[in-house]
């Protein structure tokens, strides 16, 4: 009888089964200058220990409310995969995880990554995390550990996959959606960078049916590859939000708008009986979103409730101090936009939205 080693005299060992122990050894020494970069107090960034650190109270927290987030890149990885293009993608993984803490009033403290591939590549996994760290540093959030998992037969190829962990803090009594959101309180967007990380499949799908490839021209950004146009990373909103919400102490929510535009997002931080008037005419949304409604067929509600068409991020905001609001944003960086203020209505948050009763987010005008 025979068995299945063709040599029984002979060891079957881990790289023969499709797992390279010194790869992934290799990856580890290549990242950990990659993690020092993001040095923050609290946390010292080194990397190989079974666990990471963090000093709450060097970080300067008296009172502190811990808040975590997890999340991934979804569809979108395949852009990077299929073009070879991997050193953005790692900060829409970040920004995905701390913009969500930011929804909730706290400062992202660190972050952990898990990287899961069939065959790991240094070189390409070294260019994801060093878009991580690059989004790291923007958040102000440190590095301090991550896993990388070789899986022969779980993934074919070149292909992986991502997710992020992300813990922040805030003091306690500061915590968002505040509880005192009425009517008449000031709706505040800041622009998006595109796309972001919500909605590749059908992406894709319209990308794919229109017949481009990655390589070409994209018809909606001069001088821009398909791929380039669409692989630009999610915007961090961290530093300039922050800044805003100690320097005013007027800002009464957040909403981060991800995969359900803001027709899902915004509702999930309005109480009951308080739904949004937004008005569309206030800000131009990019060309990609005229191109993707015009190859999908796409109305505008179908587009506010697939994409964030141009706004990344709402904040609720005392009426009687959004100016002081809007000057700090300017002041960070940002270009902020009035796109419209609350109101009594029936508007229920859209997870416990029945059949019939009103939507919680009224628009009027159209998109320039």
């Amino acid at each position: 009888m025979t068995t299945g080693n063709a040599d029984a005299s002979k060891p079957i060992t881990y790289a023969q089964a499709g797992v390279d122990i010194d790869a992934g050894n290799a990856l580890v020494k290549a990242i950990k200058p990659l993690a020092k970069s993001t040095l923050r107090p609290g946390a010292d960034a080194d990397l190989g220990g079974f666990g990471a650190l963090f000093d709450l109270k060097r970080a300067g927290f008296t009172d502190p409310i811990l808040v975590a987030a997890n999340d991934g890149v979804g569809t979108k990885l395949k852009i990077a995969i299929d073009t070879g293009m991997h050193s953005t993608i790692g900060i829409d993984l970040v920004a995905m995880c701390v913009n969500d803490l930011l929804a909730q009033g706290a400062e992202p403290l660190f972050f952990l990554d898990y990287f899961a591939t069939g065959k790991l590549d240094v070189a390409a996994a070294r260019e994801v995390v060093s878009g991580i760290a690059e989004g790291c540093r923007q958040a102000g959030c440190a590095l301090i550990g991550g896993e990388t998992a070789e899986m022969p037969g779980m993934y074919q190829g070149h292909d992986y996959d991502l997710a992020g962990f992300a813990v922040g803090a805030a003091e306690r009594g500061t915590l968002l959606p505040r509880g005192d959101i009425g009517p008449g309180d000031v709706l505040i967007g800041l622009p998006s960078s595109g796309v972001h990380s919500n909605g590749y499949s059908l992406v894709r799908r319209l990308v794919a049916n229109a017949g481009l490839g990655w390589d070409e021209p994209a018809p909606f950004a001069p001088g821009k590859s398909m791929a380039q146009a669409l692989i630009e990373p999610t915007r961090i909103y961290v530093k300039s939000v922050l800044a805003a919400l100690r320097a005013t102490a007027a800002i009464k929510a957040i909403a981060h708008i991800t995969g359900g535009g803001l027709s899902e997002n915004l509702p999930r931080v309005l109480p009951d009986g308080i739904a949004a008037h937004v008005d569309l005419s206030r800000w131009r949304a990019p060309a990609v979103f005229g191109w993707l409604a015009r190859e999908g067929r796409l109305d505008d509600a179908e587009m506010l409730r697939t994409f964030n068409c141009g706004v990344g991020l709402v904040l609720v905001v005392d009426a009687a101090k959004a100016g002081d609001v809007i000057a700090a944003l300017g002041a960070a960086g940002e270009t902020p936009i009035r796109i419209g203020e609350t109101e009594l209505g029936r508007g229920v948050k859209s997870e416990a939205k029945g059949k019939g009763e009103a939507e919680a987010v009224r628009y009027s005008g159209s998109f320039g």
